[in-house]
């Protein structure tokens, strides 16, 4: 495995002093040999001290780089693998280093919507942002044939993975679904697509599900589900608040003394305010004009 190695070479500008210092004395041997020309001198020397020194400065030209912020130059010599410069600025290095630039900033991967089984077999539709950034160059330009490419891919492969772990609701208390425990659900997406960019020398700050719905094939089904549930649990309070409240009618009559009633007419009474109280519709009322033993 390829590990990063800073090599932030030289500052740029003194270099370029130095360059334009060794350009003034290329103009002043061309000069020196033309007046050798002039005066019947052999000048072979000088020209050829000039050349040589102009091709050495064209040469060092391909030295110079730049480095913005959150931007890195992976540096290599002939194919060979020489370090990294992070450092911002004008740098000079070797000028037969190729550089390659790698963005060093945070960048965000959304999904496709995907189309997977939940751990209860129902097909939904999911899809997820994923937020990263490169940490280590050589890995990413040398462990992985296309980093960028590799992080899509693995991203989707780890959110289907991470979606098949779940049902996408709850049937329990407790249990940990898509849709009701988005922040476990979060944190696993999150570990689970580190767990595949490791390689590419990519760190993921966030993973988040952006878009959870039910496949459309099962989605007015599931949706009668949840209405039946939600009637259920509905049903269910009322039940509960009615039978407190006959209870607490009841003791009420019997602590106070207004009435004395049998069973026969205790059940009577628990219906009809059951039915009162449960009831859809609002109860008619009915005036009994007779006494209540008729």
């Amino acid at each position: 495995m390829v590990r990063e190695r800073s090599r932030d070479g030289l500052p740029g500008l003194p270099m370029l002093l130095l360059w334009f210092v060794a350009a003034f004395a290329t103009v002043l041997l061309f000069v020196s040999g033309g007046v050798a020309v002039e005066n019947r001198e052999p000048a072979v020397l000088w020209f050829i001290a000039a050349l040589l020194l102009g091709v050495t400065e064209l040469i060092s030209l391909g030295g110079f780089f730049i480095v913005a912020p959150n931007e890195a130059k992976v540096l290599q010599l002939f194919g060979d693998y020489r370090g990294t410069a992070k450092k911002t600025g004008l740098r000079f290095v070797n000028p037969f280093y190729s550089k390659k630039k790698i963005s060093l900033r945070v960048r965000n991967f959304e999904s496709s919507h995907l189309k997977v089984n939940d751990s209860d077999g129902n097909p939904i539709e999911i899809g997820a942002v994923v937020v990263w950034r490169d940490v280590e160059t050589a890995e990413a330009m040398f462990e992985v044939e296309n980093y960028e490419n590799y992080v899509t891919v693995q991203s989707e492969a780890a959110l289907r993975n991470a979606a098949t772990s779940y049902p996408y609701d709850s049937h329990h208390e407790g249990e940990v679904s898509l849709r009701g425990s988005t922040a476990v659900v979060a944190d696993h997406l999150k570990q689970e697509v580190q767990q595949r960019l490791q390689k590419a020398g990519v760190e993921v700050l966030e993973a988040r599900i952006s878009h959870l719905a039910y496949a459309p094939e099962i989605a007015a089904s599931m949706l009668q589900r949840q209405q039946a549930g939600a009637i259920i649990a509905a049903r269910e309070k009322i039940v509960q608040g009615a039978v407190g409240m006959v209870e607490m009618a009841l003791e009420s009559l019997s602590h106070k003394g207004i009435v004395q009633l049998d069973e026969e007419r205790k059940a009577a009474m628990v219906s009809n305010l059951l039915v009162v109280l449960c009831g859809e519709r609002a109860a008619q009322p009915i005036v009994n004009t007779g006494t209540i033993h008729q």
